[in-house]
């Protein structure tokens, strides 16, 4: 079985709205309220509470805020477990110290079982039944994959003044199998590189493929620096000194943020295209770890080459490089593939030569498009080089690279299974403290 989400977006009355709106904004307070809870304890007592507490908690919190009464149970844990997601985050260096949400960056809250909803549909359109809030609500849109419903979300975009439905949903897939008997064709392997000059560059053992950049955004700047000088000239709110918007400004806010919503959605479109094209063609995808957020990273303060590095962040984010490998991943997997992930240190497929195996360290500056071998003679396309290194290490071809792919840091995307992260389902199984003196260790520390 398959894990996947579908979304679908809805259309509420004036009456459904203005409860979802209510609902959301109980949601907000109460993830804020999670966030004190927990600065107010390690500021004052030392001590750390965890998700597990904080749920035991909501009975009393719910006899002094009776407005929540009406909302259902598992709803109000899901916003308490996103609270104890953040500080596990923070803890592990992967985000900031988690903060107050404002309303509006707030997008709503999150059913985490069948409990409390029923989605009437078959994948296509359909009605939303919310038990708590007594709506049925229209939906539409169509899921490429449908199965079982097993949780679900309520989202609101404010750039589009929508709300949105993303359902989980179980559906059968085949095993997954590497190097042994199955009903795939496993002789299928594609190797591909991602990069700005060309979006991907694929080969199969054979032949080379190769998908052009699209560049979404660099299609509409001019248009969107238009619209911000536009809206530049317009009275721009001011809090501090309680100046507010004009509607002009407003107006022009939202062409602006129009522009960059279009972008965004070709991007994704494109996406979808392209990675569904390679998915149904090849059973085996070969790429190598790449760390997106490392490499959209800032350049050092004092550093002389600012722009160019802002300039070349802005182009991979264009293309969308985790994006990408996220979708062919899930995609290949679907059908029963799997997607090898090589390691880039111990590889470097940019400056090995696919023919000798030799390791050329001028080889990794960007601005050497083509290579050419000192010691083989062997010249090529950069990007295609690359493809070529992955497509020979991940068969045990390539010189100068061991075939034993576990001994030297390759990883799969079926390779390790995964560890307990404290989901709903993990921690439904855990006994209920019942005080809060019985809380003896914290599943999740905190963090003033």
């Amino acid at each position: 079985m398959a894990t996947l989400r579908q979304t679908f977006r809805l259309y509420p009355n004036k009456t459904a709205i203005s409860k979802m709106f209510y609902a959301r904004k109980l949601h907000q307070l109460l993830y804020n309220a999670g966030i004190a809870d927990r600065r107010y304890e390690w500021k004052a007592n030392k001590k750390t509470i965890g998700y597990l507490y904080q749920q035991n908690c909501l009975p009393a919190f719910k006899e002094c805020w009776p407005e929540y009464k009406e909302l259902y149970s598992t709803s109000l844990q899901a916003t308490l477990k996103r609270v104890d997601l953040a500080y596990n985050r923070f803890l592990k260096g992967l985000s900031e110290i988690p903060r107050y949400k404002s309303i509006k960056k707030y997008s709503g809250w999150t059913y985490p079982s069948k409990a409390g909803w029923k989605a009437n549909t078959d994948g296509k359109n359909g009605t939303l039944v919310l038990n708590d809030l007594g709506l049925v609500i229209k939906m539409r849109g169509q899921a490429k994959f449908w199965g079982t419903p097993t949780t679900l979300t309520i989202a609101y975009k404010p750039s589009i003044n929508a709300w949105f439905a993303s359902i989980t949903v179980k559906v059968d897939t085949q095993q997954t199998r590497y190097g042994s008997e199955s009903d795939l064709v496993y002789e299928k392997i594609v190797a591909y590189d991602l990069g700005t000059e060309t979006a991907i560059t694929a080969f199969n053992g054979a032949e080379f493929e190769e998908i052009a950049n699209q560049r979404f955004t660099k299609t509409l700047e001019p248009k969107v620096k238009a619209a911000g000088k536009e809206k530049r000239r317009k009275q721009a709110p001011d809090f501090k000194k309680g100046i507010k918007a004009s509607n002009r400004w407003k107006k022009a806010n939202k062409r602006e943020s129009q522009l960059k919503i279009k972008a965004g959605l070709q991007r994704k479109d494109w996406q979808h295209k392209v990675t569904s094209d390679l998915a149904s063609r090849y059973d085996i995808g070969v790429t190598e770890k790449l760390n997106t957020k490392g490499l959209t990273r800032k350049a050092k303060k004092g550093s002389k080459r600012k722009k160019q590095k802002a300039g070349l962040n802005k182009a991979i984010l264009d293309v969308g490089f985790g994006t990408l490998n996220k979708m062919l991943t899930y995609k290949i997997e679907l059908k029963g593939g799997i997607v090898l992930q090589l390691p880039t240190r111990q590889l470097k497929p940019s400056q090995r030569c696919p023919e000798c195996g030799k390791v050329h360290k001028n080889w990794a500056e960007l601005s050497n498009r083509y290579h050419v071998c000192d010691a083989c003679s062997f010249e090529f396309d950069r990007d295609k080089t690359s493809a070529m290194v992955m497509f020979n290490a991940a068969l045990g071809k390539q010189p100068g690279y061991g075939a034993d792919l576990d001994k030297r840091g390759f990883s799969s995307s079926t390779s390790k299974t995964r560890k307990h992260t404290g989901s709903m389902k993990q921690l439904g199984k855990l006994k209920r403290q019942k005080s809060r003196s019985s809380d003896g260790s914290a599943d999740t520390p905190s963090w003033p």
